[in-house]
């Protein structure tokens, strides 16, 4: 999971259809609808959706293994309940097909997507939005009377400029379902819009558990939240890795400071309270940090927050002397981090309540996008697939469209999707990997 490159311009193109060209290459320039180009300021991400950000003029998060990094990436290991525990992955053989029976009838019916396309964070929405530009692209080559086109929306991973998108998003009449928002914070600050305009907002990426409690009606999550995720990579770094002691470091987003909270209750006593320590999305200079936790000499680290700073994190910490194992979770989990950090983040252990991509949809995706899956590809394309299903089986405005997402029951790449009344998956499980 998740996000940042100092080299080379990251650009999006604006998706008038889904049978357009993929803006998974590297030298796109960012057209986007729904607000504009150009970057956040650093320090402006408050928000969260586990895996997500990557920094002004980024790559596109397909970059792994490249320059400094020495052929490292994140490898997928195992797939972990909420103890901790190894639970054996599903196969996804089943898994629905966006293409259907290539009988679907509709007319002037579109998705909208709603992510940081550009800015500090964009890798995250471009993954997710290439996601849903593999399901979108085979449903309209198989469904000549039925062409769907997907609508995105930037909002540079900022909540406040969130709240300026979203109502450019409701006021789109022919949009019945949303693909989003993708970080914790710009969901906070939108999710009442959207409920009161009948919306579905329903989210590949936001974690913060908190946002299942809004009494939203159109809210749906496509995922394990923070409170899983949490306690599993917690029981999982005491029980089966054996830390016996742990740095928790956190940045002062919402997806932070909510995940930061399990992990350390989690861990119980073997999270050390002396080296416990805060930072800022945007900071790059950790010294201070880095001292407090090379003097406490802990078994690990856990960092609660983005790529964008995980990288030069880690990387000061290697500078520092730190010999011990650097966790993270989905915010860091992309291939950016590797890129960022180089040689300093090999052996780094990544959670993510994301699975890994499938080898026929990791080739389908590089063929369209010309880049290789990220963190939440695989949640964009299920989740767009089922929004496509619900179109093809009819629906034709939101209403119809909350009521078929709330009535779901179905495999798809990553997981099994059935909703219970709040939102949230019915079962939802986490995968740890390893930067190698």
């Amino acid at each position: 999971m998740h996000r940042l490159s100092m080299r080379g311009a990251l650009v999006v193109v604006a998706v008038a259809t889904l049978a357009l060209a993929a803006c998974g290459s590297k030298n796109n320039t960012d057209t986007t609808a729904g607000g504009g180009s150009g970057t956040t300021a650093a320090g402006s991400e408050t928000s969260g959706a586990g895996g997500e950000s990557s920094a002004p003029g980024t790559e596109s998060s397909a970059t792994s293994g490249t320059g400094d990094a020495g052929g490292l990436k994140i490898v997928p290991q195992l797939q972990i309940d909420k103890t901790g525990k190894e639970v054996p992955a599903a196969a996804a053989a089943d898994a629905a097909d966006p293409a259907g029976d290539g009988k679907a009838k509709c007319s002037g019916i579109s998705l909208a997507m709603a992510g940081a396309l550009t800015g500090p964070n964009a890798a995250l929405g471009i993954n997710i939005l290439n996601g849903a530009k593999v399901a979108l692209d085979k449903h309209n080559k198989a469904n000549a009377d039925c062409q769907v086109e997907m609508k995105p929306f930037d909002t540079e991973g900022d909540p406040q400029k969130a709240t300026q998108v979203a109502p450019q998003i409701v006021n789109e009449k022919s949009v019945i379902g949303l693909l989003g928002p993708a970080f914790s914070g710009e969901t906070k600050a939108t999710g009442g819009t959207f409920n009161q305009a009948g919306l579905l907002a329903l989210t590949a990426s936001a974690t913060n558990p908190d946002l299942a409690k809004n009494g939203w009606k159109t809210f749906f999550r496509g995922l394990a939240n923070d409170a899983t995720q949490g306690p599993a990579v917690a029981k999982y770094m005491a029980e089966t890795l054996k830390y016996k002691k742990v740095c928790v470091v956190q940045d002062n987003s919402d997806y932070g400071v909510g995940l930061a909270k399990e992990i350390t209750t989690g861990l119980g006593s073997v999270a050390d309270s002396s080296c416990a320590a805060k930072v800022k999305t945007g900071d790059k200079d950790f010294s201070a940090t880095v001292s407090l936790i090379t003097g406490a000499s802990p078994d690990a680290v856990f960092y609660s927050g983005y790529y964008a700073e995980a990288a030069p994190f880690v990387a000061q910490l290697r500078d520092g002397g730190f010999t011990g194992t650097f966790v993270s979770a989905d915010g860091t989990n992309d291939p950016q981090f590797v890129a960022q950090a180089g040689a300093a983040s090999k052996d780094a252990i990544l959670s993510c309540p994301c699975g890994p991509a499938p080898e026929a949809f990791a080739k389908e995706y590089q063929t369209l996008n010309n880049a290789e899956p990220g963190v939440y590809s695989v949640e964009g394309y299920d989740l767009t697939t089922i929004m496509l299903k619900a179109i093809d089986s009819g629906v034709k405005d939101r209403a119809g469209m909350i009521d078929f997402v709330k009535n779901y029951s179905g495999q798809g790449l990553a997981r099994e999707y059935k909703w219970d009344a709040t939102g949230e998956l019915a079962a939802a499980l986490i995968w740890i990997y390893k930067v190698q």
